[in-house]
């Protein structure tokens, strides 16, 4: 086990406020699951993370994760990757073989398409619907309204397991309203995951409930 005084001083921190929140919210620590997002970021800076014992990671993009992740995951055991970024249709196979989980699920083409390869591949990742909480035309995500309509078609007419959702708040506006609102939708659809909260905000997403919080520079600083 990696002491605290080799264990990379992002993590750590990040490690310690999570614990905080779950103290405060009254809830297991076991019960969060810490996604760093190493999206940009190369070897160098993930090895010391995995060394220090994380093996839950995130990333944007098929291709950025295709490149670097398999030659990491020959080296370490146990790796465990995560989509949050948007998927285009047309990755749909790539992002099945690779991922474990994608948080990303929003429209019926996708939908199909993640059916079809998870058929065909017999490989079954962890799904999360992304609702557009804001309502914001430049992000991906199903409106809230149309949430529970999508979810059912997601089940009945694409045969997709949906474990949870994902919400990423306005910049502008404060995150609770928004991590309640996305906390409200899972629990009227029996969806025990939620992928809420990033390095700013996911104290107060753990606060509402988050299962999964994707934490990026609080880890790895800023990017270029």
């Amino acid at each position: 086990m990696t002491s605290l005084r080799t264990m990379p001083t992002g993590l750590e921190h990040v490690r310690a406020e999570i614990a905080r929140a779950c103290r405060d919210a009254g809830r297991e620590i076991t019960s969060v699951t810490l996604v760093a997002v190493s999206k940009t970021f190369g070897s160098e800076a993930i090895e010391p993370v995995i060394a220090a014992g994380h093996r839950v990671f995130g990333e944007n993009r098929v291709q950025e994760a295709r490149a670097k992740w398999p030659p990491l995951m020959v080296r370490h055991a146990g790796i465990e990757l995560h989509l949050i970024g948007p998927l285009q249709s047309n990755k749909a196979k790539e992002a099945v073989a690779l991922f474990d989980a994608i948080h990303s699920v929003d429209r019926p083409s996708l939908c199909e398409a993640l059916a079809k390869e998870i058929s065909r591949q017999n490989r079954r990742p962890t799904l999360f619907v992304e609702v557009n909480t804001g309502a914001e035309r430049q992000k991906a995500g199903v409106l809230p309204q149309d949430a529970d309509a999508f979810l059912a078609a997601c089940r009945d007419k694409y045969g997709l397991a949906i474990s949870g959702l994902m919400c990423i708040p306005p910049l502008e506006e404060a995150p609770g309203p928004h991590f309640a609102l996305t906390a409200k939708i899972a629990k009227r659809n029996r969806l025990p995951l939620l992928s809420m909260g990033m390095s700013a905000d996911f104290a107060t997403a753990i606060l509402l409930g988050a299962t999964h919080v994707r934490v990026g520079s609080a880890i790895f600083g800023g990017r270029h």
